[in-house]
């Protein structure tokens, strides 16, 4: 029997999820885990040596060389085939962000519910929404309420900022696919496409009658590369080109934590 495969550890979630050629229009798509993207990011990008990047991943050097070999490889493939590049999913768990405010204190049997949030209303573009609201919920019922400030994060970064203010799901609006794969790595989920009061949705939610777009997208255009693609379903048209035994474009189940694999123990 393999040996279950341990999670590599992440220092921040990758703030753009999506690359795609401007000269072609890419049929295919490469998907790269997170933990890939990770390796090129520690050795290639701040010049750590190996053993070095094995120690940040909590990692053995022998696995990091083989997820970074497995990255190279998918970077090729995208550039000489003109294939769309995505990033998300692998064995992975994610360094804390640091928040700079005060979120009030979340029960241990509650839910955390976040929506993009402006005067009142579900704020329609994830992106660049500045608030959120919270709202824990314990037995169907919300129990407390803030306002938080996103301090200007990017979409990209967004995902990590909601997973260290503690959220387990998230409502908005339009949502591009880059923050729905950094949202699903961070174990959020996502109900999205909803308009109206934000106190009502979030009621729905906690109540278990909340009506939302699970296809719903970005409606506003002109940010590809920013982790971003408007109009664009990850799982439209999309072939990951693993190789066999590869990972692969692992999603997070519910009830898994933080972590965006099932089977996460040791190397």
């Amino acid at each position: 029997m393999a040996r279950p495969t341990r999670c590599r550890r992440i220092e921040r979630l990758p703030e753009y999820r999506s690359f795609s050629p401007d000269d072609v229009n890419a049929t295919e798509s490469v998907c790269m885990t997170v933990d890939e993207f990770e390796t090129l990011r520690l050795l290639d990008d701040e010049g750590l040596t190996q053993e070095g990047c094995a120690a940040r991943m909590n990692i053995a050097r022998t696995t990091v060389t083989a997820i970074y070999d497995s990255a190279r490889r998918k970077v090729a493939d995208a550039l000489v085939h003109g294939k769309r590049l995505l990033i998300t999913g692998g064995c992975c768990t994610f360094e804390p962000v640091e928040l700079t405010q005060t979120i009030m204190e979340k029960g241990n049997n509650s839910m955390r519910i976040a929506v993009t949030y402006e005067n009142g209303e579900v704020y329609q573009h994830f992106g660049h929404t500045e608030q959120f609201k919270l709202y824990d919920v314990a037995d169907g019922a919300i129990v407390a309420e803030q306002v938080v400030d996103t301090n200007g994060s990017g979409h990209g970064a967004l995902a990590g900022f909601l997973q260290a203010a503690r959220v387990d799901a998230l409502i908005c609006g339009g949502i591009g696919m880059g923050a729905q794969m950094a949202l699903s790595d961070a174990g959020i989920r996502l109900y999205a496409g909803v308009q109206g009061s934000a106190d009502a949705a979030a009621k729905a939610l906690a109540e278990g009658n909340l009506t939302y777009d699970p296809d719903a997208r970005c409606d506003h255009h002109g940010h590809h590369g920013e982790g971003h693609e408007c109009g664009h379903h990850h799982g439209e048209g999309h072939e990951c080109g693993h190789e066999e035994g590869d990972e692969g474009c692992r999603r997070h189940h519910e009830g898994q934590g933080h972590c965006a694999d099932h089977h996460c123990h040791r190397d």
